[in-house]
Parts: C-alpha cells; sequence; structure tokens
C-alpha cells in the first residue's frame, strides 16, 4: 500500500513561500560581489567579458575577497545558474572568457 503524501508544507516552503525558487536572480541583481556592466554575459568576445567583469571587480567596494576571486565567481555562478537554458555557443563563449580573464589578471590558466 503506498503512502498518502502529506499536504504539509517543509518548514523551508512556510518561510520562503513561492519566493525560493527566485533566490539567484536576486544574487545576480543585487550582489555584494560585484556591479555589473549591462548585457556583460550576452557578449559574443571572450576578452570583453573577461575585461568587463575585470573592470566591475577593480572598482567594486563591496567584494569581500580579491578582485579576481569576485570576477571568476560571478561568471562560474552565471554558468552554473544558466545551466541547459544556455545555448552552447554562449557557453563556449563563456569557458573561454575563464581564461581571458585569467591571462587578465596574470594567472596561470
Amino acid at each position: 500500500m503506498a503512502a498518502a503524501r502529506s499536504t504539509r508544507q517543509s518548514s523551508k516552503q512556510r518561510r520562503h513561500g513561492r519566493h525560493a525558487r527566485r533566490w539567484s536572480k536576486q544574487v545576480g541583481e543585487r550582489s555584494d560581489a560585484l556591479d555589473l556592466e549591462p548585457d556583460t554575459f550576452k557578449r559574443t568576445d571572450p576578452k570583453e567579458i573577461a575585461a568587463a567583469l575585470k573592470r566591475s571587480a577593480e572598482h567594486s567596494r563591496r567584494r569581500k575577497g580579491t578582485a579576481f576571486q569576485s570576477a571568476m565567481s560571478m561568471l562560474n555562478f552565471y554558468i552554473n545558474r544558466a545551466g541547459s537554458n544556455l545555448p552552447k555557443t554562449q557557453l563556449a563563449i563563456l569557458q573561454r572568457a575563464k581564461g581571458k580573464l585569467r591571462e587578465a589578471f596574470g594567472r596561470a590558466p
């Protein structure tokens, strides 16, 4: 016999309600890490993406880590949250932007 599903909400659902799934959008908009230029991740040149992230990271006074850590963290966050909705061509561009970002900060690949 299958157990009946409980209609009770979990404590997380009670605390966060319908907005629990939209936290990643708020991180991108209100993050203390960086104030990004508009459409940074929609660009088609990896070097431009890296340069924009570097500018944003270096000008930010609210970041907790180094400028490199903040820039790379935001790039990885965007790639991970976009997931399968990110077109393969744009994913490839963003992956190349990681290498360009390392170069821009003088880090080894």
